[in-house]
């Protein structure tokens, strides 16, 4: 090879990986973060999602609240976030690590106050309320608020879709958590052994429900994430299922 060629192709390599960098760059967007000073080390318990203890569901430290814009009506919970403090080296550790977190809490807005003093998620802020514990993997404690880049990334769950059953006999619900892939459910389905398949409404966060009177039918589940992946577990509950039991099925 010639040294004109080998010149040639060092800079397409060198081409290719700036390309590279800069498309990486700009999946990255720019918000605010904040911590919930909790002494259980989760954002909260009992959140907008309806996801209750977030440490007996595997979320625990690593949730977060999210401001309106971003929190889309409940539609996000379950997503998953890669976020790190930049452009503050006085409070930003160094190296600016990154952490994951996942959506399961609405931060409020706070209209009495300043969008840059105590209303950081007042619309349309982008804005990220997190746990003591994870916002000290990325910031120092001290700091009251710093400036974070973010990105959507797959959630990366153990174990199967969880299904918790809540309700009567003629109001049906089940709260789907631990979803993989893109975490955010945006259709679900239920099944019995005495019926098709019945397309579920959105509650209240990840909270779906029916009404249909589906005690004493083994049930399976068809879950649908935001990019349009469709997942079909069957005969997760059995006949005799009850209320305030957790059934797991299969993962994306």
């Amino acid at each position: 090879m010639g040294a004109l060629q080998a010149t040639v192709l060092l800079c397409l390599v060198l081409l290719h990986l700036c390309s590279s960098i800069l498309a990486q760059d700009e999946d990255w967007k720019t918000a605010t973060a904040t911590y919930s000073k909790e002494t259980d080390g989760s954002i909260i318990t009992e959140g907008a999602c309806g996801y209750g203890d977030l440490h007996k569901i595997s979320y625990g430290k690593y949730s977060a609240g999210l401001s309106g814009i971003l929190f889309n009506r409940g539609s996000t919970c379950g997503a998953c976030y890669e976020l790190r403090c930049v452009d503050h080296i006085l409070w930003c550790l160094q190296g600016s690590p990154s952490i994951i977190l996942t959506a399961t809490d609405f931060c409020p807005p706070n209209f009495g106050l300043s969008a840059d003093y105590g209303g950081w998620c007042n619309f349309p802020k982008e804005h990220f309320e997190m746990s003591e514990a994870a916002f000290g993997e990325i910031a120092k404690k001290k700091a009251d608020i710093v400036p974070v880049q973010y990105r959507r990334v797959k959630c990366d769950r153990t174990g199967g879709l969880r299904f918790t059953m809540s309700g009567s006999s003629h109001f049906y619900e089940v709260l789907i958590t631990n979803v993989g892939s893109d975490g955010e459910v945006v259709a679900v389905k239920v099944k019995g052994s005495k019926t098709g398949w019945i397309p579920m409404t959105r509650n209240w966060g990840q909270i779906w429900q029916s009404n249909v009177n589906l005690q004493g039918q083994p049930l399976s589940f068809e879950v649908t994430v935001s990019s349009g992946k469709t997942l079909a577990s069957y005969n997760v509950a059995p006949s005799k299922w009850q209320f305030g039991q957790t059934f797991e099925g299969k993962q994306f």
